[in-house]
């Protein structure tokens, strides 16, 4: 190899460890502010942080002597509950289909640049094959195999459990035994217990509930299946007890559903997210003549993806025969459309929430374009859209890529 090609290779494999880094880092964030959340109780404003697995709440718990926080203000769920008046579906009713696909995405811009920089044919279409290989087999595990979602990042199932409220922390002022009361009060039946009456402590409490789950995991009352292990459910890994969580949630809504629309759970990706999606729009507007239609607009997207990501690695493969040609130089050129790709998505998103305002907010505003980039105004908040962390490291990825790519036209001349 000559030094160009060396050096455009070295300028790859850190665009790679870049690109793991993209993923985990916080690419965008948005805030609001106003007269009601003064500077001193929230220095931040409300505000949250796009990363590819999900929305986090970007607010952190204020020290200071005359503010007692036992914990940070859940900021996710306050921007829902801001947006909602107005008619905004929640957060987690965006970017649907990419949140879940994200992993297996930057994993397949992964071998695309590996097989860009491997200069011999020979070696570079079974590299590329082996790679895309695993990614397709991973990717169908999880999206259509059963418990396939224990396949997926941990990051995008906290994002689901904290977009519906819940949460899997042990201590704090959040306890699992008071969740897990409130969750079996939804389980159990009208009639087979009164559990308002009841006196005895949270422990105590949490073990008769226990008992009475019997009854249900045998098939009796609603059938409910919970989730056993040591410490009250919890397994003290927090993508396990988070997927508890979400299978506890779906079976105790498939009971409130005709039979005959009823689903067993399979765990995977594919049934959880539409399951999710479902419930995120009926969250503050349970209208399911309008979320129906939505939900299977997505089913099908999901679907489209899944097998477009194959027919592009069986493409890409073949047109791997050539180190020429427009297939080749995809290899680098999408990987570095990166940040542009995002700023579409990000957009696009954006004038969706804008323009699909649901009639049975609070108040009537007319459809609008949230703000992109900068500061924007809607009613008495003050909007702050801005990059963060993982969009700056796109950019230098990008640029790093570009280099790479004048070295190896130079070389080829």
């Amino acid at each position: 190899m000559s030094k160009r090609v060396i050096i455009s290779n070295l300028l790859i494999l850190v665009s790679l460890v870049l690109m793991g880094a993209i993923y985990y880092a916080p690419a965008w964030w948005v805030s609001l502010t106003a007269p009601n959340y003064p500077e001193e109780a929230f220095p931040d404003g409300v505000r949250i942080e796009f990363h590819m697995n999900g929305v986090f709440n970007g607010c952190k718990k204020v020290e200071k002597k005359e503010i007692e926080e036992s914990e940070a203000l859940d900021c996710v769920h306050e921007m829902d509950t801001i947006n909602h008046y107005v008619g905004m579906y929640p957060i987690a009713a965006g970017g649907v289909v990419e949140r879940p696909f994200s992993p297996f995405l930057i994993s397949f811009l992964g071998v695309m640049l590996l097989g860009f920089a491997c200069t011999k044919p020979k070696i570079r279409v079974p590299l590329m094959a082996v790679g895309f290989g695993a990614i397709a087999i991973w990717m169908y595990m999880t999206w259509y195999g059963e418990g396939g979602l224990k396949y997926q990042s941990a990051g995008y199932i906290e994002a689901l459990v904290t977009s519906m409220d819940q949460d899997t922390e042990r201590g704090g002022d959040r306890n699992r035994n008071d969740e897990l009361i409130n969750r079996m009060k939804e389980a159990i039946p009208e009639g087979v217990v009164s559990v308002e009456k009841q006196k005895d402590s949270t422990d105590e409490m949490t073990k008769k509930l226990a008992g009475l789950a019997g009854a249900l995991i045998s098939g009796e009352g609603l059938g409910v299946k919970l989730e056993k292990s040591e410490n009250n459910g919890a397994t003290g890994d927090a993508k396990t007890d988070n997927i508890a969580l979400l299978k506890t949630s779906f079976l105790i809504d498939q009971k409130k559903k005709p039979v005959n629309e009823r689903e067993e759970w399979t765990g995977s990706n594919a049934q959880v997210m539409r399951w999710h999606y479902a419930k995120s729009l009926g969250r503050y507007f349970n209208n399911p003549e309008e979320i129906r239609p939505l939900v299977k607009t997505m089913t099908t997207a999901s679907n489209v993806v899944f097998w477009g990501i194959i027919a592009a690695m069986i493409l890409l493969v073949w047109g791997a025969r050539k180190s020429k040609g427009i297939l080749y130089w995809l290899l680098i050129a999408v990987p570095m459309a990166l940040p542009v790709f995002f700023l579409i998505e990000y957009s696009a998103w954006l004038w969706w929430y804008g323009h699909n305002l649901n009639a049975m907010g609070a108040f009537t505003v007319k459809p609008f374009m949230p703000t992109v980039f900068g500061q924007g105004k809607v009613a008495q908040f003050t909007t702050h859209s801005y990059p963060d962390t993982g969009f700056g490291l796109m950019m230098l990825m990008a640029a790093l890529l570009a280099i790479a790519v004048l070295l190896r036209i130079k070389n080829a001349r």
